[in-house]
Formats: C-alpha cells, sequence, structure tokens
C-alpha cells in the first residue's frame, strides 16, 4: 500500500513525498482510512510507529475540504503531555500542510502567553496544547473552542501517568458535543480505558502489536556498581562512535552534571531537564537534531516527544521507575525501521525492576560486560556526584545506590551510659567509690527529688516561688513583673493593661 491510495489531496501528497515518506507504516495503514470516513478511534501502539501522521493526514484532509469560516476558529484540538512533544507534532503539521494555508500554532507553558493570545487571536486551525496552559486561556476566554471538528488525545497513558485526567476531563467539558476524537496510547491501563469509554463514540480500537518496543531494538544490561557508571559510559561512547546517543537518568541534579561531565572530556553534550526554560530547552533540542551535540542527556521529560531518526543508542544511565518507562526511553531509538541498540546500568537494588521489564518484553534480558573494563575498580572523590543514592519519594536513598545500609538496631555497638564512665576515669562518687563502666557516674552528685519539686527549683539563679506542676507562674514571678502587674486570680481595674506590662492577659491567665 502507498500514500496514494488513501485519496489525500495532490498537495498533501507532494509534502509527503518531499519529506521522504515512501510506505505508510502498520498504524498509519489501518486508522487513516477510518480517520477518513469520520469514525472514533482508539490506537493502542508504541512510540516510534508514525502515529502522529496518521492522525495529522486525516485531520489536514478533513479541514482542507470544508473551508475555514471568514473567522477562523480552532477546527482540530491536539492534547499532548509535554511541550517537546506537542512542538513535535506542531512542527509535523506546519511540513505535512505546507501551502495549504492551514494554520497551526503551540499552546503550552514556560513561555510568553501574551504571544499565545496574539497567535489565536489571529486565528489558527490547528491548535496542539498541553492540558494546563489551555484550561488557563479557557479560563480567560481567550481561545475559543466552540468550533473544534477534532480532538486527538496523544499518549494517553502519559497523560494519565503525570496526573492530567482531571484537566482533560474539564477540557472536554468546555468541546462541542458532536465531533470526531482520537486517542493514542502505547499502553492501556484502566484509568485511560474508562476515559475513553466516556469519550468515544462507537470507536474503532486499533492495536498494532504490544506494548514492547520495536523489534529493531537490540536490548542488553550491563552490571555494574553505582560509582562506575560514568566511566563505563565513557568507555562505551569511546567503543561506539557513530550516531547520537540519548542517555536517561532519573533526577534532574544527575542529568546535568552527567552531561556536565561528558562535556569536560570531549564529548559534545548538552542536558534537558526540567530545571531548563523553555527556550533552553529548545536550544538542547535543536542542537541534538542537528548533531551539534551527539549526546542528550534527559530526564523522562524527554522520554516521549523527541523524533530524531539518527539515534542509534538509548543508554538508561538509571533503571527507569516502571517496566513501561523503558518502553518509551528506548522507543527514542531503532524508529523508521532503522536498527538501534539500548543499554541498560544495573546494579544490585534493580534486580525487581529488570525482572519486571523482561516479563514485560517477554524475554530475558542479554546480560553484557565490556572486555577489558576494570569492574573491580574502588570509588574516587571525582566520583562522588554519583555515589550519592537517589531520594525517594519521602527523601530517603534507595539503599545500593553506593550507600551501604545502616546496621539494625541490635546490631550497633552499645553505648555507655554516660562517656565519663570508663575505668581510666578519674572522677568519684561523694562516697569516694570509683564508678564501674556504665554506672551513671553524676547520679549520685544529684539530690533526689520527686517531680513535685520542680516548684521551688531554682532556674538562671533564682527560685519561682508559687509554681504549680505544669511550671505555670502562681503568682508574680520575680525578675519579670512590674508594678502593676496582675497575678493569678486578679485583674487590672479600668479595663487597660498598664504602660510597661508584660505579656498580655490571655498569655498568663491559668488554664
Amino acid at each position: 500500500m502507498t500514500f496514494d491510495s488513501f485519496g489525500l489531496p495532490s498537495i498533501v501528497l507532494s509534502n509527503i513525498k518531499n519529506l521522504g515518506y515512501t510506505t505508510p507504516t502498520p498504524i498509519q495503514t489501518r486508522a487513516i482510512p477510518s480517520a477518513m470516513e469520520g469514525r472514533d478511534l482508539m490506537g493502542l501502539a508504541q512510540t516510534g510507529t508514525g502515529k502522529t501522521a496518521a492522525f495529522l493526514l486525516p485531520i489536514i484532509t478533513r479541514l482542507l475540504k470544508r473551508p475555514a469560516a471568514a473567522r477562523r476558529r480552532v477546527r482540530a484540538l491536539i492534547l499532548a503531555p509535554t511541550r517537546e512533544l506537542a512542538e513535535q507534532i506542531h512542527e509535523s503539521a506546519l511540513d505535512l500542510a505546507k501551502a495549504t494555508g492551514l494554520r497551526s500554532t503551540t499552546v503550552y507553558g514556560g513561555v510568553n502567553m501574551h504571544r499565545q493570545i496574539t497567535a489565536l487571536r489571529n486565528g489558527a486551525d490547528i491548535v496542539v496544547a498541553c492540558p494546563g496552559r489551555l484550561l488557563d486561556h479557557m479560563g480567560q476566554r481567550t481561545v475559543d473552542l466552540s468550533g473544534v471538528e477534532v480532538l486527538v488525545l496523544d499518549e494517553g497513558d502519559q497523560m494519565f501517568d503525570m496526573g492530567f485526567l482531571p484537566d482533560i476531563r474539564k477540557i472536554l467539558a468546555g468541546l462541542p458535543k458532536e465531533r470526531q476524537t482520537m486517542l493514542f496510547s502505547a499502553t492501556m491501563p484502566d484509568a485511560i480505558r474508562g476515559l475513553a469509554a466516556d469519550m468515544l463514540k462507537d470507536p474503532e480500537t486499533l492495536q498494532v502489536g504490544h506494548s514492547a518496543p520495536t523489534e529493531t531494538v537490540s536490548h542488553a544490561i550491563y552490571p555494574v556498581a553505582q560509582h562506575l557508571k560514568t566511566k563505563l559510559l565513557l568507555e562505551l561512547l569511546n567503543r561506539n562512535t557513530e550516531g547520537s546517543v540519548l542517555v536517561f537518568t532519573r533526577t534532574k541534579h544527575r542529568a546535568k552534571r552527567l552531561a556536565e561531565n561528558l562535556e569536560k572530556v570531549g564529548h559534545k553534550s548538552t542536558a534537558l531537564q526540567g530545571n531548563l526554560s523553555q527556550n533552553r530547552r529548545k536550544e538542547a533540542m535543536d542542537g541534538f537534531r542537528s548533531g551539534r551535540f551527539r549526546v542528550l542527556v534527559a530526564t523522562d521529560i524527554a522520554a516521549r516527544g523527541i523524533d530524531v531518526s539518527q539515534i542509534s543508542h538509548v543508554v538508561n544511565f538509571d533503571v527507569p521507575s516502571t517496566p513501561e518507562t523503558y518502553t518509551h526511553r528506548i522507543g527514542r531509538t531503532g524508529r523508521a525501521e532503522r536498527s538501534g541498540e539500548a543499554h541498560t546500568f544495573v546494579t544490585g537494588e534493580d534486580v525487581s525492576m529488570v525482572r519486571a521489564i523482561e516479563r514485560l518484553l517477554r524475554e530475558p534480558l542479554t546480560r553484557k560486560k565490556l572486555e577489558g573494563f576494570n569492574y573491580n575498580e574502588g570509588p574516587s572523590v571525582a566520583d562522588k556526584d554519583f555515589n550519592r543514592p537517589i531520594m525517594d519519594g519521602r527523601g530517603r536513598g534507595g539503599a545500593g545506590y553506593g550507600a551501604p545500609r545502616p546496621a539494625q538496631r541490635d546490631q550497633r555497638a552499645p553505648r555507655p551510659q554516660y562517656a565519663g564512665a570508663s575505668e581510666n576515669s578519674d572522677r568519684r562518687d561523694v562516697n569516694g567509690n570509683r564508678p564501674q563502666p556504665g554506672d551513671d557516674i553524676y547520679a549520685a552528685d544529684r539530690p533526689a527529688r520527686s517531680y513535685g519539686d520542680r516548684a521551688n527549683s531554682g532556674r538562671y539563679g533564682q527560685d519561682r516561688p508559687g509554681q504549680d506542676r505544669s511550671g505555670r507562674p502562681g503568682g508574680a514571678r520575680p525578675g519579670y513583673g512590674r508594678p502593676g502587674q496582675r497575678t493569678q486570680g486578679s485583674r487590672p481595674q479600668g479595663g487597660s493593661r498598664p504602660q510597661g506590662q508584660g505579656a498580655p492577659a490571655s498569655q498568663s491567665t491559668a488554664r
């Protein structure tokens, strides 16, 4: 099958040809005809299978068949979970709709909202948006969604993972009931199935393969100590000099420091993580796509939305938190039927996650060791940034990340009651006896007293008469009171507190 068989407009076919596409992918072959008929779709397909063109081509064709009104309104709304993915979809829309007169714009956070308002006022046929910022525009009435004919939710499972489902339901409430809706997702958790049941009408369900990564990707795991990960990565980069490399870490700090360390030793590297401004993130992505940077070190914010065909290797510097995230990460390589390699660095505490990934892949992962690499080298000061444990959600480090577990309480050495109670101590009690190790050497020096004796105990060298058991004053406190201050049970006459008096009445009232 070719793109000519779909009945696409000639200008769109010309754009497809100029982009170098010749044969539709399986998801495109199945989705485009049904979408062209106006049916709702639920597509289950992994990343890198051509989903973006599968919904953009029918949208562009539909919009061209029905010319826009004199005042442009949003006719197609595409929701994406991340800025990078939204920008990628927008760029694909511009490429596929070139010279058609259709307008596309993006709406997401982290950038100037007024520019987005201007673009929306000037008219946009296609809006690619992240849910949070779109809700801001809806609340300020700077976007008109009353003319939406097609709604697309891309990467639905990541929408769920990022907590966007409540926002999506609010957006759905502001859209026309009569519309075409398409939902695409790499996996289909129960929450997404429930959302699909609410928003789709008699959908056609398309499933291309299972949720495992593409067959063009080879997988391998490398057992390695935490402090040797950076050295192992450098060794892999030195031995594989072709193609771009995408490296995933689990924290923003590690992504930043790792990219800096790689740059210092001569590898053209940059980082993509959540602390960067949108301009810096775009600069990093553009540099990686153009080849100015060979290595991109990223957190999972980049697990989807990166469409760089020349990525030859994906390295999981840190094991992902879920098996599904693993498939999204390595889906960045082996795209468009090109081969790719996925390398995962594994430490002792990652065993359970590796098994979960293998269950998802339905096959064991190959264990590898690099010949000539010293796996027995100890940690150094230079490795300190990668020896620290990765914190869990409660701010505690995971065991095995280079930090030994603390001894159990019953395994710790017993502490003496007082450091002075040792065999060499010269201190003696009031009777002249030398204490034995572990004895309370101060006990004999203290006069015995009951709890009630606190009433007459000294504090800061002063007696505090009249205190009750709680330590609160039962009368005037020497050193604190001033003339005219009331005592317990008394109240100043005249209803006002004398000048210079201490605490307000509410604080000195006995309870």
